[in-house]
């Protein structure tokens, strides 16, 4: 299929200081755009100036939630060039979040081909503040008009550019969590493991009753014996444990995160043991009432690395630690260093953005 591009005659200013951009709230010149109906597939694939979409009000998106997205960044190198971290695992992820949801497939090498366009055409957004990024946001919606339960017939994917700065105010630093035994984000057989809308929207109410206890984020357990220990806020989590590492399994209720398969990597490289397993929180709490559990951190695109100071479960408060841990500092300043091309990246996950179009 043919990308055809259309260059601003526009251009919007660019942050002054952008580690004080905040997180997805100024976006680049252009957008990439795709149509699909069932006659012709996906066509029309385009880079044009952004612009505000004209979206039916009875498009199923609105009214039931069919959309799958994805989250990845472009960096901007010592030497001045633009990369990207493993992009081919996000589009096959948004390939299986979209099976889940039933959205159209589509061509994951042609959409990497089309970001890296993206990202080539607006590489002068690509921030080169320490800490800061271009945060990428493909998303595919349908855009049926009909209010009747159906299976999907039309779509539009898009990709969005938004430079930011760090996702967590402050900093790295080790933040408060508050462990839901309430509300649940996901079940086995559900939609826990693709990235889509109505995930995150079913953790707000949880969110905002840790917001409103003073916590930063939400520890959420399983949702059929909320037992089991699933993911950290928007992240998947990790705990150190008598010096191994454990993981909670991907069981098809924790999204199988890019981060988490690369923390894996580089842990087990550095000679720790990783067990993926299911991990009760009576066995956390066991860990930290007896001070066996050494840290434990969150990880996901958006913040990287974010260490855990303190849970809070059924009204009672476990403290780890006001620093970072050791092993979490060093997953970042690795991660980060790979990223940002400080250091040599031996795994092949880093891609190139082309200099021009």
């Amino acid at each position: 299929m043919e990308l055809t591009i259309t260059r601003t005659q526009n251009p919007a200013a660019k942050p002054a200081d952008p580690s004080k951009a905040g997180f997805g709230t100024i976006f680049t010149d252009h957008i990439f755009e795709m149509d699909y109906t069932p006659d012709k597939g996906w066509h029309d694939a385009r880079i044009v100036p952004i612009h505000d979409l004209q979206i039916h009000p009875g498009a199923a998106v609105f009214h039931y939630g069919a959309e799958v997205f994805e989250g990845l960044k472009a960096y901007r190198t010592p030497q001045g060039r633009v990369q990207m971290f493993r992009p081919w695992d996000n589009m096959q992820r948004m390939r299986d979040s979209a099976e889940r949801i039933q959205l159209p497939d589509f061509d994951p090498d042609f959409m990497l081909e089309a970001l890296k366009k993206l990202v080539a055409l607006d590489q002068d957004w690509v921030p080169s503040v320490p800490g800061t990024s271009l945060y990428i946001r493909p998303v595919e919606i349908c855009t049926d008009v009909d209010l009747g339960l159906h299976c999907i017939g039309s779509a539009k994917m898009l990709i969005l550019l938004s430079p930011v700065g760090s996702y967590l105010a402050g900093g790295l630093r080790p933040v408060s969590i508050l462990i839901e035994d309430h509300d649940v984000r996901a079940v086995r057989g559900g939609t826990g493991y693709a990235k889509c809308g109505g995930n995150y929207a079913a953790a707000n109410r949880a969110a905002a009753k840790a917001e409103a206890k003073g916590y930063d984020q939400v520890l959420w357990l399983d949702g059929v014996n909320q037992k089991y220990i699933e993911e950290v806020g928007g992240m998947n989590v990790m705990f150190k444990i008598d010096g191994k590492i454990v993981t909670p399994a991907l069981t098809g209720s924790v999204l199988p995160g890019i981060t988490r398969r690369s923390c894996i990597q580089l842990l087990k490289d550095k000679g720790y043991e990783v067990e993926e397993r299911l991990f009760s929180v009576e066995e956390l709490v066991a860990a930290l009432a007896s001070g066996h559990l050494e840290e434990a951190w969150g990880c996901g695109t958006a913040a990287v690395i974010s260490p855990i100071g303190k849970f809070c479960y059924q009204d009672k408060e476990y403290a780890i630690g006001d620093t970072n841990g050791e092993t979490a500092q060093w997953l970042y300043d690795t991660l980060t260093g790979i990223q940002w091309g400080r250091i040599e990246d031996p795994y092949g996950w880093v891609c190139p953005v082309p200099e021009t179009v």
